[in-house]
Protein backbone atom coordinates (compact mmCIF):
# COMPACT_ATOMS: atom_id res chain seq x y z
CA UNK A 1 0.00 0.00 0.00
CA UNK A 2 3.03 2.36 0.86
CA UNK A 3 4.58 1.52 -2.47
CA UNK A 4 1.22 2.55 -3.85
CA UNK A 5 0.58 5.73 -2.43
CA UNK A 6 4.34 6.71 -3.15
CA UNK A 7 3.84 5.90 -6.84
CA UNK A 8 0.56 7.90 -6.84
CA UNK A 9 2.34 10.67 -5.56
CA UNK A 10 4.71 10.54 -7.91
CA UNK A 11 2.76 10.87 -10.90
CA UNK A 12 0.60 13.73 -9.56
CA UNK A 13 3.60 15.73 -8.51
CA UNK A 14 4.52 14.91 -11.87
CA UNK A 15 1.51 16.69 -13.68
CA UNK A 16 1.78 19.08 -11.11
CA UNK A 17 5.32 20.50 -12.41
CA UNK A 18 3.91 20.00 -16.54
CA UNK A 19 1.01 22.23 -15.60
CA UNK A 20 3.08 24.69 -14.26
CA UNK A 21 5.59 24.60 -17.23
CA UNK A 22 2.78 24.93 -19.50
CA UNK A 23 1.60 28.02 -17.60
CA UNK A 24 4.73 29.55 -17.72
CA UNK A 25 5.43 28.95 -21.43
CA UNK A 26 2.06 30.47 -21.80
CA UNK A 27 3.07 33.74 -20.13
CA UNK A 28 5.95 34.19 -22.06
CA UNK A 29 6.24 36.63 -25.29
CA UNK A 30 7.11 34.27 -28.21
CA UNK A 31 9.99 35.28 -30.37
CA UNK A 32 9.15 35.17 -34.27
CA UNK A 33 9.94 31.81 -35.55
CA UNK A 34 10.15 31.61 -39.17
CA UNK A 35 11.42 28.41 -38.97
CA UNK A 36 14.26 29.55 -41.92
CA UNK A 37 18.34 29.41 -40.61
CA UNK A 38 20.07 32.93 -40.19
CA UNK A 39 23.15 33.76 -40.83
CA UNK A 40 23.98 33.50 -36.68
CA UNK A 41 21.93 29.81 -36.98
CA UNK A 42 24.89 28.86 -39.58
CA UNK A 43 27.46 30.30 -38.08
CA UNK A 44 26.67 28.28 -34.79
CA UNK A 45 26.12 24.75 -36.84
CA UNK A 46 29.16 24.87 -38.65
CA UNK A 47 31.09 25.40 -35.51
CA UNK A 48 29.55 22.78 -33.55
CA UNK A 49 30.11 20.15 -36.80
CA UNK A 50 33.76 20.86 -36.45
CA UNK A 51 33.74 20.79 -32.32
CA UNK A 52 32.22 17.50 -32.80
CA UNK A 53 34.41 16.29 -35.49
CA UNK A 54 37.33 16.75 -33.14
CA UNK A 55 35.47 15.35 -30.29
CA UNK A 56 34.79 12.12 -32.31
CA UNK A 57 38.39 11.63 -33.16
CA UNK A 58 39.92 12.01 -29.84
CA UNK A 59 37.06 9.81 -28.30
CA UNK A 60 38.21 7.23 -31.28
CA UNK A 61 42.01 7.61 -29.76
CA UNK A 62 41.34 7.41 -26.32
CA UNK A 63 39.12 4.08 -27.12
CA UNK A 64 42.07 2.59 -28.99
CA UNK A 65 44.28 3.13 -26.05
CA UNK A 66 42.18 2.29 -23.05
CA UNK A 67 40.17 -0.61 -24.71
CA UNK A 68 43.18 -2.40 -26.73
CA UNK A 69 43.62 -4.79 -24.07
CA UNK A 70 40.01 -6.60 -24.65
CA UNK A 71 41.35 -7.61 -28.03
CA UNK A 72 42.01 -11.12 -28.73
CA UNK A 73 46.03 -12.08 -28.56
CA UNK A 74 47.81 -13.41 -31.78
CA UNK A 75 45.97 -16.76 -33.24
CA UNK A 76 46.47 -19.98 -31.52
CA UNK A 77 45.63 -21.64 -35.07
CA UNK A 78 47.56 -21.79 -38.30
CA UNK A 79 44.39 -20.62 -40.34
CA UNK A 80 43.66 -17.94 -37.61
CA UNK A 81 47.04 -15.70 -39.17
CA UNK A 82 44.96 -15.35 -42.19
CA UNK A 83 41.54 -14.71 -40.87
CA UNK A 84 43.21 -12.02 -38.52
CA UNK A 85 45.03 -10.36 -41.89
CA UNK A 86 41.76 -10.14 -43.94
CA UNK A 87 39.95 -8.28 -40.96
CA UNK A 88 43.16 -5.93 -40.08
CA UNK A 89 42.93 -5.18 -43.75
CA UNK A 90 39.21 -4.86 -43.59
CA UNK A 91 39.45 -2.50 -40.60
CA UNK A 92 42.05 -0.30 -42.11
CA UNK A 93 40.07 0.11 -45.39
CA UNK A 94 36.99 0.94 -43.57
CA UNK A 95 38.90 3.47 -40.89
CA UNK A 96 40.61 5.29 -43.75
CA UNK A 97 37.52 6.17 -45.70
CA UNK A 98 35.81 6.75 -42.31
CA UNK A 99 38.79 9.40 -41.37
CA UNK A 100 38.94 11.16 -44.68
CA UNK A 101 35.12 11.21 -45.44
CA UNK A 102 33.93 12.68 -42.08
CA UNK A 103 36.99 15.00 -42.01
CA UNK A 104 35.42 16.70 -45.39
CA UNK A 105 32.28 16.39 -44.67
CA UNK A 106 32.63 18.70 -40.92
CA UNK A 107 35.29 20.74 -42.26
CA UNK A 108 33.39 21.81 -45.61
CA UNK A 109 30.27 22.15 -43.51
CA UNK A 110 32.51 24.49 -41.29
CA UNK A 111 34.22 26.00 -44.21
CA UNK A 112 31.15 26.87 -46.09
CA UNK A 113 28.52 27.38 -43.01
CA UNK A 114 27.36 30.78 -44.72
CA UNK A 115 27.84 32.85 -41.61
CA UNK A 116 28.15 36.30 -44.07
CA UNK A 117 25.48 37.61 -45.51
CA UNK A 118 27.17 38.48 -49.19
CA UNK A 119 29.17 34.74 -48.60
CA UNK A 120 27.55 32.43 -51.81
CA UNK A 121 27.87 28.93 -51.86
CA UNK A 122 28.92 27.84 -55.51
CA UNK A 123 26.74 24.89 -57.08
CA UNK A 124 28.41 22.69 -59.45
CA UNK A 125 25.66 20.96 -61.80
CA UNK A 126 27.78 18.34 -63.07
CA UNK A 127 31.31 16.58 -63.44
CA UNK A 128 32.04 13.28 -65.29
CA UNK A 129 35.29 12.50 -64.11
CA UNK A 130 34.61 13.16 -60.44
CA UNK A 131 31.32 10.71 -60.25
CA UNK A 132 33.89 8.39 -62.31
CA UNK A 133 36.25 8.12 -59.97
CA UNK A 134 33.62 8.17 -56.49
CA UNK A 135 32.06 5.41 -58.63
CA UNK A 136 35.38 3.10 -59.75
CA UNK A 137 37.41 3.56 -56.31
CA UNK A 138 34.86 1.97 -54.48
CA UNK A 139 33.58 -0.98 -57.09
CA UNK A 140 37.80 -1.83 -57.22
CA UNK A 141 38.25 -1.63 -53.37
CA UNK A 142 35.09 -3.73 -52.20
CA UNK A 143 35.58 -6.37 -55.26
CA UNK A 144 39.27 -6.79 -53.98
CA UNK A 145 38.01 -7.56 -50.66
CA UNK A 146 35.00 -9.74 -51.41
CA UNK A 147 37.52 -11.99 -53.41
CA UNK A 148 40.09 -11.71 -50.90
CA UNK A 149 37.34 -13.04 -48.58
CA UNK A 150 35.99 -15.75 -50.84
CA UNK A 151 39.41 -17.12 -51.39
CA UNK A 152 40.13 -16.85 -47.33
CA UNK A 153 37.21 -18.36 -46.55
CA UNK A 154 37.69 -21.27 -48.99
CA UNK A 155 41.15 -22.15 -47.67
CA UNK A 156 39.88 -22.26 -44.30
CA UNK A 157 36.70 -24.35 -45.09
CA UNK A 158 38.04 -26.83 -46.85
CA UNK A 159 37.75 -30.29 -44.84
CA UNK A 160 40.31 -32.54 -46.36
CA UNK A 161 40.83 -36.02 -45.69
CA UNK A 162 43.94 -36.26 -44.03
CA UNK A 163 44.85 -39.76 -42.32
CA UNK A 164 47.52 -38.06 -39.55
CA UNK A 165 44.66 -35.86 -38.76
CA UNK A 166 42.67 -36.05 -35.26
CA UNK A 167 38.75 -36.91 -35.68
CA UNK A 168 37.27 -35.54 -32.59
CA UNK A 169 33.64 -35.30 -32.31
CA UNK A 170 31.54 -32.11 -30.28
CA UNK A 171 28.65 -33.20 -28.77
CA UNK A 172 26.28 -30.01 -27.85
CA UNK A 173 23.66 -30.06 -25.46
CA UNK A 174 21.57 -27.86 -22.95
CA UNK A 175 24.13 -26.80 -21.66
CA UNK A 176 27.27 -28.41 -21.55
CA UNK A 177 29.52 -30.00 -24.82
CA UNK A 178 31.04 -33.40 -24.67
CA UNK A 179 34.36 -34.35 -26.87
CA UNK A 180 34.60 -37.85 -28.33
CA UNK A 181 38.16 -39.51 -30.01
CA UNK A 182 38.09 -42.48 -31.54
CA UNK A 183 39.97 -45.37 -30.13
CA UNK A 184 42.72 -47.61 -31.32
CA UNK A 185 41.32 -48.67 -34.61
CA UNK A 186 40.80 -44.89 -35.32
CA UNK A 187 37.23 -44.55 -36.42
CA UNK A 188 34.57 -43.30 -34.74
CA UNK A 189 31.73 -45.61 -33.91
CA UNK A 190 27.83 -44.44 -34.83
CA UNK A 191 25.45 -42.67 -32.70
CA UNK A 192 22.22 -41.61 -32.65
CA UNK A 193 20.23 -39.98 -29.96
CA UNK A 194 17.78 -42.90 -29.84
CA UNK A 195 20.60 -44.57 -27.62
CA UNK A 196 21.15 -42.01 -25.17
CA UNK A 197 19.29 -43.86 -22.63
CA UNK A 198 21.02 -47.25 -22.76
CA UNK A 199 23.56 -48.36 -20.19
CA UNK A 200 21.33 -46.45 -17.43
CA UNK A 201 22.08 -43.39 -19.23
CA UNK A 202 25.84 -43.87 -18.90
CA UNK A 203 26.15 -43.78 -23.05
CA UNK A 204 26.50 -40.08 -22.68
CA UNK A 205 26.82 -39.23 -26.52
CA UNK A 206 24.34 -41.79 -27.88
CA UNK A 207 26.95 -44.31 -28.94
CA UNK A 208 25.78 -47.49 -30.92
CA UNK A 209 26.39 -50.31 -29.06
CA UNK A 210 26.14 -52.75 -31.88
CA UNK A 211 28.70 -50.97 -33.99
CA UNK A 212 32.35 -52.21 -32.78
CA UNK A 213 33.97 -49.34 -33.81
CA UNK A 214 32.37 -47.13 -31.14
CA UNK A 215 33.60 -49.40 -28.47
CA UNK A 216 36.86 -48.12 -28.43
CA UNK A 217 35.58 -45.01 -28.41
CA UNK A 218 36.12 -42.49 -25.55
CA UNK A 219 33.59 -39.34 -24.00
CA UNK A 220 35.48 -37.01 -22.24
CA UNK A 221 34.15 -33.34 -20.81
CA UNK A 222 37.48 -31.45 -21.39
CA UNK A 223 38.76 -30.86 -24.62
CA UNK A 224 42.61 -32.11 -25.22
CA UNK A 225 44.66 -31.27 -28.61
CA UNK A 226 48.05 -32.00 -29.74
CA UNK A 227 50.04 -28.99 -31.44
CA UNK A 228 50.90 -28.64 -34.78
CA UNK A 229 48.54 -31.77 -35.99
CA UNK A 230 45.27 -31.28 -37.85
CA UNK A 231 42.22 -31.74 -35.99
CA UNK A 232 39.06 -32.54 -37.84
CA UNK A 233 35.44 -31.36 -35.95
CA UNK A 234 32.42 -33.14 -36.12
CA UNK A 235 30.04 -31.89 -34.35
CA UNK A 236 26.45 -33.04 -33.29
CA UNK A 237 23.76 -31.41 -31.60
CA UNK A 238 21.66 -32.93 -29.16
CA UNK A 239 18.47 -30.33 -28.91
CA UNK A 240 18.73 -27.38 -30.02
CA UNK A 241 20.93 -25.34 -32.51
CA UNK A 242 24.21 -24.44 -30.98
CA UNK A 243 27.24 -22.66 -32.22
CA UNK A 244 30.93 -24.11 -31.45
CA UNK A 245 32.96 -20.94 -30.98
CA UNK A 246 36.76 -21.12 -30.07
CA UNK A 247 37.67 -17.61 -30.25
CA UNK A 248 41.24 -18.28 -29.94
CA UNK A 249 41.80 -20.69 -32.38
CA UNK A 250 39.47 -18.52 -34.92
CA UNK A 251 36.54 -21.18 -35.18
CA UNK A 252 33.17 -21.33 -35.31
CA UNK A 253 30.48 -23.70 -36.87
CA UNK A 254 26.80 -24.37 -35.91
CA UNK A 255 25.89 -27.95 -34.52
CA UNK A 256 22.46 -28.14 -35.86
CA UNK A 257 20.03 -31.41 -34.52
CA UNK A 258 20.13 -33.72 -36.94
CA UNK A 259 22.72 -33.44 -39.04
CA UNK A 260 26.83 -33.51 -38.55
CA UNK A 261 28.57 -30.14 -39.74
CA UNK A 262 32.69 -30.25 -39.74
CA UNK A 263 35.46 -27.76 -38.95
CA UNK A 264 38.94 -28.55 -39.20
CA UNK A 265 42.11 -26.19 -37.84
CA UNK A 266 45.65 -27.15 -36.55
CA UNK A 267 46.61 -25.38 -33.25
CA UNK A 268 50.12 -23.90 -33.05
CA UNK A 269 50.41 -22.81 -29.71
CA UNK A 270 50.20 -25.24 -26.16
CA UNK A 271 48.46 -23.86 -23.49
CA UNK A 272 51.58 -23.32 -21.27
CA UNK A 273 52.99 -21.41 -24.41
CA UNK A 274 49.53 -18.84 -24.35
CA UNK A 275 50.10 -18.13 -20.48
CA UNK A 276 53.65 -16.58 -20.91
CA UNK A 277 52.18 -14.42 -23.62
CA UNK A 278 52.82 -10.84 -22.43
CA UNK A 279 49.12 -9.82 -23.48
CA UNK A 280 47.79 -12.82 -21.60
CA UNK A 281 49.55 -11.99 -18.32
CA UNK A 282 48.43 -8.35 -18.39
CA UNK A 283 44.75 -9.45 -19.08
CA UNK A 284 44.85 -11.92 -16.36
CA UNK A 285 46.29 -9.27 -13.93
CA UNK A 286 44.34 -7.19 -14.49
CA UNK A 287 41.26 -10.22 -14.06
CA UNK A 288 42.52 -11.06 -10.77
CA UNK A 289 42.36 -7.48 -8.92
CA UNK A 290 38.71 -7.14 -10.30
CA UNK A 291 38.25 -10.50 -8.55
CA UNK A 292 40.57 -9.83 -5.29
CA UNK A 293 38.06 -6.19 -5.18
CA UNK A 294 34.48 -8.32 -5.29
CA UNK A 295 36.16 -11.21 -3.16
CA UNK A 296 36.18 -8.97 -0.45
CA UNK A 297 32.71 -8.21 -0.89
CA UNK A 298 31.81 -11.59 -0.93
CA UNK A 299 33.75 -12.11 2.32
CA UNK A 300 32.23 -8.72 4.04
CA UNK A 301 28.68 -10.59 3.42
CA UNK A 302 29.39 -13.78 4.00
CA UNK A 303 30.47 -15.95 1.26
CA UNK A 304 33.51 -17.45 -0.42
CA UNK A 305 36.16 -15.66 -1.91
CA UNK A 306 36.80 -15.83 -6.08
CA UNK A 307 39.41 -18.35 -6.80
CA UNK A 308 42.68 -16.19 -8.53
CA UNK A 309 41.90 -16.89 -12.45
CA UNK A 310 44.54 -18.90 -14.62
CA UNK A 311 43.90 -18.50 -18.38
CA UNK A 312 42.68 -21.39 -20.34
CA UNK A 313 41.47 -21.80 -23.89
CA UNK A 314 37.82 -22.39 -24.29
CA UNK A 315 34.94 -23.83 -26.32
CA UNK A 316 31.82 -21.42 -26.05
CA UNK A 317 28.49 -21.63 -27.55
CA UNK A 318 27.72 -18.59 -29.47
CA UNK A 319 23.51 -19.12 -29.94
CA UNK A 320 21.63 -18.32 -27.27
CA UNK A 321 20.36 -21.84 -26.40
CA UNK A 322 18.04 -21.16 -23.39
CA UNK A 323 18.55 -20.21 -19.51
CA UNK A 324 21.82 -21.36 -18.74
CA UNK A 325 23.28 -20.84 -22.08
CA UNK A 326 26.03 -18.07 -20.37
CA UNK A 327 27.43 -21.14 -18.81
CA UNK A 328 27.93 -23.62 -21.51
CA UNK A 329 31.69 -24.21 -21.75
CA UNK A 330 34.16 -26.50 -22.00
CA UNK A 331 38.07 -26.28 -21.29
CA UNK A 332 40.71 -26.95 -24.06
CA UNK A 333 44.21 -27.85 -23.38
CA UNK A 334 46.56 -27.75 -26.28
CA UNK A 335 49.81 -29.91 -25.45
CA UNK A 336 52.64 -31.52 -27.01
CA UNK A 337 51.52 -35.29 -28.85
CA UNK A 338 53.41 -37.13 -26.19
CA UNK A 339 51.59 -35.63 -23.58
CA UNK A 340 48.09 -35.92 -25.63
CA UNK A 341 48.48 -39.94 -26.26
CA UNK A 342 49.18 -40.42 -22.02
CA UNK A 343 46.21 -38.41 -21.39
CA UNK A 344 44.38 -40.69 -24.05
CA UNK A 345 45.58 -43.79 -22.98
CA UNK A 346 44.14 -43.27 -19.34
CA UNK A 347 40.70 -42.04 -20.30
CA UNK A 348 38.41 -45.03 -20.03
CA UNK A 349 36.92 -46.63 -23.23
CA UNK A 350 32.91 -46.51 -23.70
CA UNK A 351 33.71 -50.90 -23.41
CA UNK A 352 34.99 -49.83 -19.59
CA UNK A 353 32.00 -47.25 -19.27
CA UNK A 354 29.38 -49.38 -19.31
CA UNK A 355 30.85 -52.73 -17.77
Amino acid sequence: MTVFLILTALILLSIAVWQVTKIFELSQSKPVNTQIANHKDNDIQGKLLLAFLIFLYLLTIYSFWAYNDVLLPESASEHGKEYDRLMWITYLIIFFVQIVTQALLHYFSYRFRGNKPEKKASFLAENDRLEFWWTVIPVVVLAGIILYGLYTWTEIMTVEENEDALVVELYAQQFNWKARYAGQDGQLGEANVRFLQDFGGLNLVGIDATDPNGMDDVVVTELHLPVNREVIFKMRSQDVLHSAYMPHFRAQMNTVPGMITEFAYTPTITTSEMRQNPQIISKIEKINKLREARSKDLVASGDFPLDPYEFDFLLLCNKICGASHYNMQMKIIVETAEEFENWLDQQPTFAQTIE
